[in-house]
């Protein structure tokens, strides 16, 4: 999956942006859900397939929150 943002007004729902990019419920993680980026803006982020991305306009990359460095002692 990939990270895409869209502008919505304040306030809006998944289901707002889904509508919006003109994408189907199987194409978005729901459970990643929308999250507001810049709220001065109306700039949300939500995660969706990768071909649903190209689609939508240029994607980010969602890299894997891992640890860095060393193991705690």
């Amino acid at each position: 999956m990939v990270l895409v943002m869209v502008r919505l007004p304040p306030g809006a729902t998944l289901a707002d942006a889904m509508e919006r990019l003109g994408l189907a419920e199987e194409e978005v993680d729901t459970g990643y859900g929308l999250v507001l980026i810049d709220p001065d803006q109306g700039l949300y982020g939500l995660r969706v397939t990768e071909e649903a991305g190209h689609r939508t306009g240029p994607p980010f990359s969602d890299p894997r929150i891992e640890p860095f460095g060393p193991e705690p002692r």
